[in-house]
């Protein structure tokens, strides 16, 4: 099968691509609402798989960043840090 016979829904990403849409990705907001875009809008369904990748990459760092926080809070490591910068 050569990649003329592959539907345009199927047709692969290069690798060029694939680096073009991780650093599109992660700029701050522009690359959030268009993760959000391609997650759920284009055709290509390799483009749109890879989207939703990120996005779960995304929400797993958010939760765990939230989870480390919260336990720092409640052990008073943020407290305990803030008395070290105060020392110097």
């Amino acid at each position: 099968m050569s990649e003329n016979n592959i539907p345009s829904e199927y047709k692969p990403i290069s690798m060029w691509g694939y680096f073009g849409y991780e650093i599109l990705f992660s700029l701050p907001i522009i690359g959030f609402i268009c993760l959000i875009i391609m997650s759920f809008a284009p055709r290509n369904k390799n483009l749109k798989n890879f989207a939703r990748s990120y996005f779960c990459l995304f929400i797993i760092s958010l939760v765990l960043t939230v989870v480390l926080v919260a336990i720092a809070l409640a052990t008073g490591a943020i407290s305990s840090l803030e008395d070290i910068v105060d020392a110097f």
